[in-house]
């Protein structure tokens, strides 16, 4: 591996802001805000508006959608295609 090319890793804080969640990984990613963990060190700080904290398909808060119903609603306001052969 060439030395130089990589950007540089490091630990930092992402905090969600619609769950109000914070975690603390490692990343390449750059910030100017910084917070004070739990642990008394600071770190970078990079707010998300999504995470598997808030993120219905992580939470299961996700809503069932009932597909077959719509299309039955459907079908019967304009009614059922047919196919026209020519």
């Amino acid at each position: 591996m060439r030395s130089g090319i990589h950007p540089e890793s490091r630990p930092v804080v992402f905090r969600d802001r619609a769950a109000d969640t914070a975690f603390l990984t490692t990343s390449t990613a750059w910030t100017s805000k910084t917070i004070e963990w739990t642990d008394g060190n600071t770190y970078p700080l990079v707010d998300v508006e999504i995470s598997s904290a808030s993120h219905p398909f992580y939470t299961g808060a996700q809503r069932v959608v009932d597909t077959a119903g719509r299309v039955e609603r459907f079908e019967r306001r304009y009614g059922r295609a047919g196919r026209t052969t020519g």
